[in-house]
């Protein structure tokens, strides 16, 4: 951490009494060093992170952080609190604040950062340094090492006498002659129970990463040692073997297939989706260690039949398809985002017609901007030309691992070839997946073994899939997809009215989880073969994705009494998540109170939906968001569907809220507990 902090960036005088405004203090100084080039975009991004989960650590620490594209270099600033700040820990204020900054894309830089500073954070003799250091200076030499805490302090133990040499006075006396006996050693305490656990979700780093906070405090809290590695959108780093060889327990919190499943084979083991991370870790560890005193082992042995790993022994088909359907769409997305933003952004600079302009390789003028309009549609074209086979490829990834990818590659290739489109992707992955699974399960001679991942499984499924993607379901797949690209572009009146309804329920259910992504997936497979009825369902689907969290920044500022304090903080931030098309913004009011907030959301999701369809609005960027509005077909009617939907779901909350509120007026304790809120 030698370059991240100077004393520039200490203030040991922080006044701040709110979160926000000690992260704008902090931030400020970042940005008089060149390291923050837009205050407010960065702070949003602070206060986007922040609304995921509070960054309070017991001990009166607080660390706000985030990634963004405001940062130039990965900083770090501290303050500390003259009265101290609520930052959502368990034991109340924070006086030592943290604020870590990395530049978007630089996951590594980011969790470097949180992972090295929480290590010195659990040195008492570190946060005793800070906290009676006097100069700014000292502070940032503790901070990067340069200086060790217990000098700091004055606090270096004596180190111990050499064997032979004198006692002191003390000792000389306590080892005499006639002296009592020493005493016997403590029994060593026992070893606490340890758990490893592997979090992931199929899109963004938000859910992976709060069920991995949530697995680690609830662990600190049981007393048990929890490690976690998450498979996030950046990728993943494994476990140390010593690590998963240790472990008494794993947890898999995943929507996603678990990468390298294979290494925890034979632990009690516990698989759910991610949001059981996220809501209820503390039930999660109770579960394993029962698993474990029974003696419970949910994690095969054997590598060879992948299938057999897509879950726990409960896992049912549908659970497994929807894990590897999911692991296909997670590596899709970031294709979908270049390629579709790319081309948005062409059709913004050199209008509707770009797309028939020559290829810039051939014709390319500097000083135009139709040429550099040009260049970005062509290179969206080509980053948009992979959706296909990288969905393929992953979901065989997801059902056989490494050996799945060549035919679903393949697979995914001739859909395009034959024009089956993103239909015939589905399909060529689970085909390619299942050739392989069956392919693996016959038994092969042993001299054969070792070719059979490089020659034998690459060369047979990629000939079967092909066969069949060719000469039996690519034909058939490709009507299909004709007849659905057909139907989209002849939507109109109550179809695309009821589609809207249905797409904006799905947006809205499980704010970001599994029927959100199908929603999503659906619209963008239509931009492959954009159309006026697949540009509508882009619109409405990603005007719906909007309403959660900015209703539920409404009713916070509407009817705050309704609301907890840290409810009322993340109502603030929603604001900043719903305009960003960040729909997880409204996961911590779902959480505490879903049978009211998710059927609201629903609503106002199928209103916008709805209205968006009827009114006719249209998107060619696959995102959604304040900045696309100047992409979108018929914007004022766009914006007003959202607002639309907003004002339903608010409205839904406040009425189901205050009933409840109503309804517990006669019980005392409750009535004063909201009173305070």
């Amino acid at each position: 951490m030698s370059e991240l902090i100077t004393a520039e960036l200490v203030d040991l005088g922080l006044s701040a009494e709110t979160k926000e405004a000690a992260a704008r203090s902090l931030a400020e100084r970042m940005a008089a060093l060149g390291r923050v080039t837009d205050l407010e975009g960065f702070l949003a991004d602070v206060a986007a992170r922040e609304a995921q989960m509070p960054t309070g650590l017991d001990g009166g620490i607080g660390i706000p952080h985030c990634r963004s594209a405001h940062v130039t270099e990965p900083t770090l600033a501290f303050g500390r609190s003259t009265s101290g700040i609520d930052f959502g820990a368990p034991d109340g204020p924070a006086d030592l604040i943290f604020l870590i900054a990395a530049p978007a894309g630089g996951d590594a830089d980011h969790l470097t950062i949180l992972a090295s500073l929480a290590r010195h954070l659990m040195d008492e003799a570190f946060t005793g340094a800070l906290r009676s250091a006097t100069e700014p200076e000292r502070a940032a030499a503790l901070i990067r090492g340069d200086e060790p805490a217990a000098e700091a302090t004055g606090s270096v133990k004596p180190a111990a006498a050499p064997a032979g040499a004198p006692a002191a006075d003390g000792e000389a006396e306590a080892a005499s002659p006639g002296a009592p006996a020493p005493q016997p050693c403590p029994a060593p305490e026992p070893t606490p129970f340890r758990i490893v656990a592997v979090t992931s979700c199929p899109t963004g780093i938000a859910h992976t990463y709060m069920a991995a906070e949530s697995l680690e405090k609830a662990g600190q809290a049981a007393g048990v040692v929890v490690s976690v590695e998450t498979q996030g959108s950046a990728g993943f780093k494994r476990l140390d073997p010593q690590l998963v060889a240790d472990a008494d327990g794993v947890i898999f919190a995943h929507d996603v297939e678990v990468r390298d499943k294979e290494r925890f084979a034979g632990k009690p083991t516990v698989d759910v989706g991610v949001k059981a991370g996220i809501n209820r870790p503390a039930e999660l560890i109770a579960e394993v260690r029962e698993k474990a005193e029974r003696g419970g082992e949910s994690v095969p042995a054997r590598t060879a039949a992948p299938m057999d790993r897509g879950g726990d022994e409960g896992d049912g088909f549908g659970t497994r398809l929807r894990k590897w359907l999911m692991t296909g769409v997670s590596y899709m997305v970031p294709f979908v985002a270049a390629g579709g933003l790319l081309i948005a952004l062409a059709f913004a600079i050199g209008g509707y017609t770009i797309d028939k302009a020559p290829s810039v390789a051939e014709h390319f003028v500097w000083t135009e901007s139709t040429s550099w309009a040009a260049l970005l549609f062509q290179v969206g074209g080509v980053a948009f030309g992979f959706l296909v086979p990288i969905l393929a490829g992953f979901i065989a990834y997801g059902m056989a691992d490494r050996p799945g990818l060549v035919p679903g590659f393949v697979g995914g290739a001739v859909a395009l070839t034959v024009n089956a489109g993103f239909l015939g992707g589905l399909i060529a992955g689970l085909l390619a997946g299942a050739v392989v699974m069956a392919i693996q399960r016959v038994d092969i001679p042993p001299v054969l073994r070792g070719i059979m991942p490089v020659v034998v499984i690459p060369l047979f499924s990629s000939a079967i899939v092909g066969f069949l993607m060719f000469l039996v379901v690519g034909k058939p797949v490709a009507a299909l997809q004709k007849a659905l690209t057909d139907w989209l572009s002849g939507l109109s009146g109550a179809n695309a009215i009821i589609l809207g309804v249905i797409l904006g329920l799905m947006m809205c259910f499980d704010l970001g989880g599994p029927l959100n992504k199908v929603a999503y997936a659906f619209a963008v497979g239509g931009l492959a073969h954009p159309n006026e009825g697949s540009l509508k369902v882009m619109a409405a689907v990603m005007a719906a994705g909007m309403v959660p969290p900015l209703a539920m920044a409404l009713a916070t500022t509407v009817r705050g009494r309704l609301f907890t304090r840290t409810e009322r903080e993340n109502g603030k931030a929603a604001w900043v998540l719903g305009a960003s098309f960040i729909t997880e913004g409204a996961i911590p009011f779902a959480a505490a109170d879903p049978l009211r907030v998710i059927p609201s959301a629903m609503a106002g999701g199928a209103v916008t939906g709805a209205l968006s369809m009827a009114f006719g609005c249209s998107l060619r960027a696959p995102h959604g968001g304040i900045f696309v509005v100047p992409l979108i077909g018929r914007p004022l009617l766009y914006l007003l569907a959202i607002a639309a939907g907003t004002a339903v779901t608010a409205a839904l909350v406040i009425l189901l809220k205050s009933l409840r509120e109503k309804t517990s007026a006669a019980r005392p304790d409750e009535s004063k507990a909201n009173v305070a809120a």
